[in-house]
């Protein structure tokens, strides 16, 4: 789950990160008396859940109330492409108004889970206001990297080791090592999967603060964290993966032709794979998962055809836990329910995967049955 850059401000300040002044608005005359009390130069940025809002455009400087209005004017309901959004963009909602402050120096800071160690790593960079993927490629040696263990979290000696690292002056190092404390205090009470702060910026008069922060949740988790889920933002999703949450189903939007529902990630990863080295594109994934019933089978078949890109759909299940006859029933009834009118290609390995290919040719209904994964590739791009 994602939230916005103002939300994630409203969390880290609560572990005593210092952020810059300001507040939401939702239309120019907010946006016009939030500048008038904040005074002097500020920044409006637009509320997106997407990186590369100053690439796009949405990041600007006004250096008078009636500036921040024009600006805000301007913004709200207009759509902001990013590098981070594709082609289609997003509609900014809202935008906040910040302080504008005097900076010396900018960093980045992020903490993320590093999936090879199965632990959690702070990265630093002395490139801050960069996109740290950018970082990575052009000058990777730039990058300080602190493992975290599980249980014990960031000590005080990692903490100095990357503000000695970033070379900050000796005056700012402890307030850089608590600063850092505290996003990883943040990170882990409120089971995060991203805490990024790009930039964090030193004034002139010696603070830290962090000029933007971006924070991401994990899903499983957001049962014990009721006052984030009150976060969620339902008009930065798209329309079936909200329908797919509803019954705890995965779902992937991507801007391909070929729709898959599949039991698995890893079955997901494959599948995708296999769809691309027989020439064809995925339009999506949606992962039922390893206990589906006959409901959520065919919920999940009524979201995957939402999408307006579709050309052919791709079943491809490994019934272990979730029987092969169960979804084979599940996706009849879908497709007589909501009457499919693009090809589909069915490919059914596991438990009761005889019985489930004899419901779908029993069915009067023209699917096409695949005998592996290869065979439903090219069934399914050839169908396109």
């Amino acid at each position: 789950m994602k939230i916005h850059e103002y939300q994630a401000k409203q969390i880290l300040i609560r572990y005593g990160v210092k952020i810059p002044e300001g507040k939401v608005a939702h239309n120019s005359p907010e946006a016009y008396e939030i500048a008038r009390q904040l005074g002097g130069t500020v920044a409006v940025k637009a509320q997106i859940h997407a990186g590369g809002r100053g690439k796009g455009g949405g990041i600007k400087i006004a250096k008078s109330p009636d500036e921040a209005e024009e600006i805000t004017r301007k913004l709200i309901g207009s759509k902001l492409v990013t590098p981070q959004t594709g082609a289609e963009g997003r509609v900014v909602q809202c935008v906040l108004i910040e302080e504008g402050l005097n900076i010396q120096r900018e960093f980045y800071l992020g903490i993320v889970i590093d999936r090879s160690r199965q632990k959690p790593v702070f990265m630093a960079s002395r490139e801050g206001g960069v996109e740290i993927e950018e970082v990575a490629r052009k000058s990777p040696d730039l990058i300080l990297k602190e493992t975290i263990q599980p249980g014990i979290g960031l000590q005080s000696f990692q903490a100095r080791k990357i503000a000695f690292g970033l070379g900050l002056d000796a005056k700012v190092i402890g307030k850089a090592a608590r600063l850092m404390s505290a996003l990883y205090r943040a990170f882990e009470e409120t089971d995060a999967s991203l805490v990024e702060v790009n930039p964090l910026v030193i004034t002139e008069e010696g603070e830290l603060y962090a000029l933007d922060a971006k924070m991401n949740f994990d899903d499983n988790a957001l049962y014990r964290q009721p006052e984030i889920v009150q976060m969620r933002d339902f008009l930065e999703e798209e329309p079936p993966e909200i329908e797919a949450s509803r019954y705890r189903l995965s779902y992937i939007k991507l801007d391909g032709e070929v729709g898959c529902m599949v039991n698995g990630a890893g079955l997901a990863m494959a599948t995708m794979d296999i769809i691309k080295m027989a020439g064809g594109s995925p339009a999506n994934f949606l992962d039922v998962g390893g206990g589906a019933n006959l409901e959520q089978v065919k919920n999940a078949f009524r979201i995957l055809i939402l999408d307006e890109n579709l050309k052919a759909v791709l079943i491809n299940i490994f019934g272990g836990i979730v029987r092969c006859d169960v979804v084979a029933e599940g996706v009849v009834q879908a497709v007589k329910e909501v009457g499919v009118k693009v090809p589909v290609v069915v490919r059914l390995e596991g438990t009761n995967m005889e019985k489930g290919r004899e419901i779908l040719k029993d069915s009067g209904l023209d699917f096409l049955v695949a005998t592996d994964m290869a065979d439903a590739a090219q069934k399914v791009v050839q169908a396109v």
